[in-house]
């Protein structure tokens, strides 16, 4: 359902959207175990802390190097920036909720071995950021090593801001032209030179 949410063209994928968002939200709900089983709460929230110190400080190498090789992107101001990234930033925490709580937890439910159930669960979501290679390629690494300490920590809120940091320095370290502006699906094909253009429309070179 994901899936086809993120390849059917605008404006029908609103409405799938709103459908998978529900059909998502109803299967954690009818399978709750506990807010602490989901992460959700501050048992080994302090141990598990250094994941955000190490996002942080990849954030900063990146920003560093972006600012060197000149593909630094900033906004224009503190305001500009919340406006555009403060709702990635509740994103990335969903997108880590659906990992963790509904990709991996059924994963282990199907695979007795822990580390395989991570490998597809890391699997599953790098299809979901295909064709974009650059995230394609990010999204296996990181949601591999994400279902790993989840399955060591449980506990979802460092995951949660390494996922926003990251995500930002993605976006404003790596040239638009390379990932489409971060797009997946069937948007990362109508992406032409920062803007998105509708499925119906043939690409125009740049």
């Amino acid at each position: 359902m994901i899936l086809l949410v993120i390849w059917t063209p605008r404006p029908l994928q609103w409405g799938l959207w709103a459908v998978a968002a529900a059909c998502i939200i109803s299967v954690i709900a009818l399978s709750f175990d506990g807010w602490r089983t989901m992460g959700i709460c501050t048992e080994n929230l302090g141990p598990s802390l250094w994941a955000v110190a190490l996002a942080a400080a990849v954030a900063v190498v990146s920003v560093a190097l972006a600012g060197r090789f000149h593909t630094l992107r900033l906004p224009q101001s503190p305001q500009t920036f919340l406006r555009h990234f403060g709702w990635y930033a509740l994103w990335a925490g969903l997108q880590q909720l659906i990992l963790q709580c509904f990709f991996l937890q059924r994963s282990l439910r199907l695979i007795p071995n822990a580390t395989a159930a991570a490998v597809l669960s890391a699997s599953m979501f790098a299809i979901a950021h295909l064709p974009n290679p650059v995230l394609t390629v990010i999204t296996l690494i990181c949601g591999l090593a994400s279902c790993l300490f989840f399955l060591h920590y449980r506990n979802l809120w460092p995951l949660a801001m390494a996922h926003a940091i990251l995500g930002i320095a993605i976006a404003i370290t790596i040239p638009g032209k390379l990932d489409h502006n971060m797009r997946v699906g069937i948007s990362y094909w109508t992406w032409v030179d920062g803007r998105a253009i509708s499925a119906s429309v043939p690409l125009a070179k740049p």
